[in-house]
């Protein structure tokens, strides 16, 4: 050290030494709020899943390997509509392709990471989990692995068991409709845009998404399910071409 108490000039200076338990406690608490709105449309998943025909265990299994709200409720539609099983995954998966984008995001808080901890931080991630870590890094917190596996885990057990329990409440709804379960998926979806807002970048892809959906809704004989999709993929598009990843 010198004089002034400062370090001399090109000593390297010790970095801070993670603190999983802690780290992960913090996002555990940030990600709360979101955790609601998770918990409204899970539930009303496992509700439709139940009336869809699924087994208790079906949709449990389904939530916890598959874990993609928006992507489950598509490959439901699908199968309700008996497209198929190929159809349902192909629908499903398509609208997930936005989670490469995702995923390559969050390339600094997986690097360095063991094979099976960049895996679970993979499965796990969703765009609330993604948001909140952007959040973080806006605020100049670092990009810690176990600050978004602590949030996106609390997520992930939020998910399934509120899927478990709205299919457990299933049997006493008639009709899902009568207790707005439709506008329940909707309202959890919109309580997530706030955080899943970074600023002005993400005008264009939103803007794009929502251009898409509208033009085949209005113009095209496409049922909306795929119009959702096909306005995903567009977003991604116009995300990736800005360098937005």
């Amino acid at each position: 050290m010198t004089s002034s108490g400062l370090a001399p000039e090109g000593v390297p200076q010790p970095q801070p030494q993670p603190q999983p338990l802690r780290e992960a406690l913090a996002g555990v608490r940030d990600m709360l709020p979101l955790a609601f709105a998770v918990a409204t449309y899970g539930a009303a998943f496992g509700v439709l899943a139940a009336q869809g025909g699924m087994s208790l265990l079906q949709s449990g299994v389904f939530s916890t390997l598959v874990f993609a709200g928006s992507a489950q409720m598509i490959a439901l539609e699908r199968l309700g509509a008996e497209a198929g099983a190929l159809a349902a995954v192909m629908a499903g998966a398509a609208l997930n392709l936005r989670m490469l984008l995702t995923t390559a995001s969050l390339r600094d808080a997986l690097d360095g990471q063991a094979a099976w901890k960049i895996a679970l931080g993979a499965h796990l991630t969703t765009d609330a989990s993604a948001a909140l870590l952007q959040t973080s890094r806006a605020k100049g917190e670092q990009a810690s692995y176990w600050y978004l596996t602590g949030g996106a885990l609390l997520l992930y057990v939020t998910w399934i068991a509120v899927t478990v329990a709205g299919h457990g409440m299933s049997a006493l709804i008639a009709s899902p409709e009568r207790l707005a379960v439709d506008f329940a998926l909707a309202a959890g979806f919109v309580a997530m845009l706030p955080g899943l807002w970074r600023g002005a970048r993400d005008l264009k892809p939103w803007a794009g998404a929502a251009v898409t959906v509208s033009v085949l809704m209005l113009f095209t004989p496409l049922a909306a399910s795929w119009a959702l999709i096909l306005g995903a993929l567009a977003g991604a598009v116009i995300a990736g071409v800005q360098g937005d990843v």
